[in-house]
């Protein structure tokens, strides 16, 4: 696994279609805790979705078409593209799945991998499918948090990590709407089962902690739509 690849690639970029934003870097690695809700650390860190260490890392892909996160523009370049470089640490196996359709990327489509021992930063690899990405809004991301929070429950992890991919893919997005869209889905799932804990008919570890990956341009858009997320949440 080459950590020190992994230097520019998250799931918000510095890139929009090729051309880069003038805005200020965070280096690889900054990490900040932005807040806590129902006991569960909300992490933020400068990282890419390969490099990660965690429990389970969970990348988002839309529906396959032909070459989609290697042609740029819309998709980041390779140097830059953190989808890239897991498929280069998974052995050419990102793209394999989907374009032989053992993965459509279908909308809230799963599929749970475990790689073998140091391929990537995640013990496990949890991919969730966006659909269709000529119908993507940042609404879809509700949804999507939920899935990570529930799968995250049922295998019963310590932690998770989380990476929309969504500049990888080449989909402009709103950084801030989207990291507070995915906070908001995952604890609306944790609350939820919660309740059904609460009256016996739910059974699950609870999460310590939740790493939302961002990168080096973003990482205070993205904190910033997770404060917000948190301070809603709390109300």
């Amino acid at each position: 696994m080459k950590n020190n690849f992994r230097v520019a690639m998250m799931i918000f970029s510095v890139f929009i279609t090729g051309t880069a934003f003038a805005q200020s870097s965070t280096a690889i690695g900054t990490a900040k805790v932005w807040g806590s809700i129902d006991g569960i650390a909300i992490e933020g860190i400068v990282q890419g979705p390969s490099a990660q260490v965690s429990d389970l890392q969970i990348a988002c892909v839309f529906e396959y078409t032909e070459g989609d996160i290697f042609n740029t523009p819309p998709a980041l370049p390779a140097a830059l593209n953190g989808l890239v470089h897991l498929d280069q640490d998974m052995k050419g196996l990102l793209t394999e799945i989907r374009k032989s359709g053992k993965f459509h990327g279908q909308a809230n489509e799963t599929i749970l991998i475990s790689p073998p021992k140091g391929t990537i930063g995640g013990k496990n690899l949890l991919l969730i499918g966006l659909g269709d990405r000529n119908k993507f809004t940042p609404d879809i991301m509700t949804g999507i948090g939920s899935i990570a929070m529930r799968e995250a429950l049922r295998l019963g992890v310590n932690n998770f990590s989380f990476a929309s991919d969504l500049k990888d893919a080449g989909i402009d997005s709103p950084t801030a709407l989207v990291a507070a869209n995915v906070v908001k889905g995952i604890f609306e799932a944790y609350r939820t089962q919660t309740w059904l804990k609460e009256k016996k008919m739910s059974t699950f570890k609870p999460v310590s902690k939740v790493i939302l990956l961002a990168g080096p341009a973003f990482f205070t858009t993205a904190g910033e739509g997770i404060q917000e997320a948190i301070a809603a949440l709390k109300n």
